[in-house]
């Protein structure tokens, strides 16, 4: 089930990306179908980026960003957060979207119960097998409104994230207002 489970992903996270882009204010610099250049050499594309195909970007995106942050996993406990770590890290990194789902998942695994759901996690955006654990836990306790509350935090922490950076970084605010639009949502 995993490949219809990265296609749904893809599908949510694809609409927002255009073909190719070469903006000089983007730190990512010269990108197709969201991909930038430095992920694709790294993913051992080596043509001009005018000519990636959207097929060999679907193929690197899920390598670069769904595989690394074990999102089947994530997504056979709940599809609508592993798509939503997937177009976090396809954005603003995974190591980024791991931290903001440990952050969060430490914040729920205290509030309001008399002991804690599972150990504090280290929050060094790497989602591995204990963060998983921690999530299906989570889940467990808190059924669906757990994973609607799960979202909507994980979406308030990107967002915060988007102003952050717009702060430091005055030249996104070319982009913030496209990240709000199609990034914040539930």
């Amino acid at each position: 089930m995993s490949a219809e489970q990265f296609a749904a992903a893809w599908a949510k996270t694809g609409r927002a990306e255009a073909g190719y882009v070469n903006d000089p204010n983007d730190s990512g610099g010269e990108t197709n179908h969201g991909i930038t250049i430095a992920v694709a050499r790294a993913h051992g594309y080596t043509g001009e980026m005018k000519d990636l195909s959207e097929g060999q970007a679907i193929a690197i995106a899920k390598q670069a960003y769904w595989d690394v942050m074990m999102l089947d996993d994530v997504a056979d406990l709940s599809l609508s957060v592993a798509s939503e770590l997937f177009d976090t890290g396809f954005l603003s990194g995974t190591v980024m979207a791991g931290h903001l789902f440990q952050k969060a998942l430490n914040l729920f695994r205290r509030a309001d119960l008399a002991t804690p759901l599972f150990p504090e996690l280290a929050e060094d955006g790497h989602i591995g097998k204990m963060t998983v654990y921690a999530f299906s836990l989570y889940l467990k306790n808190r059924g669906a409104q757990g994973e609607l509350v799960m979202l909507r935090c994980l979406n308030s922490l990107q967002g915060a994230f988007f102003v952050d950076l717009c702060r430091a970084q005055p030249k996104d605010d070319k982009f913030v207002f496209g990240w709000f639009l199609n990034r914040v949502v539930i």
